[in-house]
């Protein structure tokens, strides 16, 4: 009989916090490489402030409380702990059972990017929403990250999918769900309709997603000319994904004895990724940049948070057509720009919803909870009758 899920609090203990801020006060800076501001990456005096902050200014115990303030549980899942925050929603006498959802979050993020809109979407009737929209919510963190485990074996988002699958299914009981994520969780949430058609209601996603196999069926001209956009883009960004890819130990060595090492590594994402036209602390307020740094550093997770980049080319394979209910609300990103719908009908054979709002970047769910609470309300809404 397989094990149920146990409670789980976020605690950090003292002696961790102590040596984490002894480790910060004691942290030697660079130079900038370039005098335009970011250019070269992480800039050293928005660090250095930053850091200052992180040391002797950052109200750790209030964040840990706030985090706590949802239930958290943890269970066994594929040989491996796997946490997750399980928001049911309020259920009147006589309504209909909420549809269960699981949101997937991805790198250099986790659980934290999604709590605002778990409690949107699990109790509407709170957030000016109708009764009727609302769903039992689940928020794991990936294997690796943060308080899950790391896989037995390779991660794949195939991989995950399974897992995620036998978490709703067998450890939580539910018959059907809907899966929603972007980035690494946009690939788990497309494997899971690809492999789950029968327990799975829909997908939505906000990361694109191009078809691995265009030999019998071309890119178009639309088409080749985002795969061309997306080229260029990729050779000026994509140095940190070739050491993960290739060397993610030697940097997890740096990255695991440095806290100001680490948020460097994170926050440059942060800031190139959303949706904030290179103004971190115009999306970003300094106490959640924190919050996640301190998650990753406390966990010791960055080495195994890199494992889905070293696995990537040596073990996914490509996402096979996807004939549940699709949705697209596409990430404003420089990464996506220019995508074409076409792209993502080559993959969703059944895609119900597009849209590309043009605002919310690569951690959507976190930016924009308003936004994306209401497009999965809408592409799930009719979907809950069809089971």
């Amino acid at each position: 009989m397989r094990a149920p899920a146990r409670d789980f609090r976020v605690l950090v203990p003292d002696d961790v916090l102590d040596d984490l801020r002894t480790r910060l006060r004691r942290t030697l800076y660079t130079t900038a490489t370039d005098p335009t501001y970011w250019a070269a990456g992480t800039d050293p005096d928005y660090l250095r402030d930053l850091v200052t902050y992180w040391a002797d200014g950052f109200d750790w115990r209030a964040a840990e409380t706030a985090l706590n303030a949802f239930p958290h549980r943890i269970a066994e899942v594929a040989g491996a702990p796997v946490h997750f925050v399980h928001l049911r929603a309020p259920r009147p006498y006589g309504a209909p059972a909420p549809l269960p959802l699981i949101l997937s979050h991805g790198w250099p993020s986790s659980y934290v990017e999604m709590l605002g809109l778990a409690r949107r979407l699990a109790d509407p009737g709170a957030h000016g929403g109708d009764p009727a929209d609302a769903f039992d919510v689940v928020v794991p963190s990936l294997p690796g990250f943060l308080h899950s485990g790391a896989p037995k074996g390779p991660f794949t988002r195939e991989g995950v999918a399974g897992i995620w699958h036998t978490l709703m299914t067998e450890t939580l009981g539910y018959r059907r769900f809907g899966a929603f994520g972007g980035d690494i969780g946009g690939g788990v949430t497309q494997w899971l309709g690809a492999r789950f058609p029968g327990e799975v209601a829909g997908v939505h996603i906000t990361s694109a997603v191009v078809s691995a196999d265009f030999d019998t069926d071309p890119p178009t001209a639309e088409e080749q000319a985002y795969l061309d956009h997306l080229a260029a883009y990729d050779a000026d960004d994509q140095g940190y994904s070739e050491i993960m890819c290739t060397r993610p130990d030697t940097l997890a060595a740096a990255l695991r004895d440095s806290p100001a090492g680490l948020l460097a590594w994170i926050i440059d994402k942060y800031r190139d990724w959303s949706d904030c036209d290179g103004d971190l602390a115009s999306r970003w307020d300094k106490d959640t940049l924190l919050t996640v740094a301190t998650l990753y550093w406390a966990t010791g997770c960055i080495g195994s948070s890199f494992r889905q980049y070293y696995d990537y080319v040596r073990h996914n394979r490509p996402v096979p057509p996807i004939t549940v209910p699709g949705a697209v609300t596409l990430s404003h990103e420089p990464a996506f720009a220019h995508y074409p719908k076409s792209l993502a009908e080559r993959v969703f054979t059944d895609l119900r919803h597009w849209s590309t709002p043009g605002n919310g970047g690569h951690f959507m769910a976190h930016e924009e909870p308003e936004q994306v609470t209401r497009e999965l309300r809408a592409f799930f809404r009719p979907l809950r009758a069809e089971g």
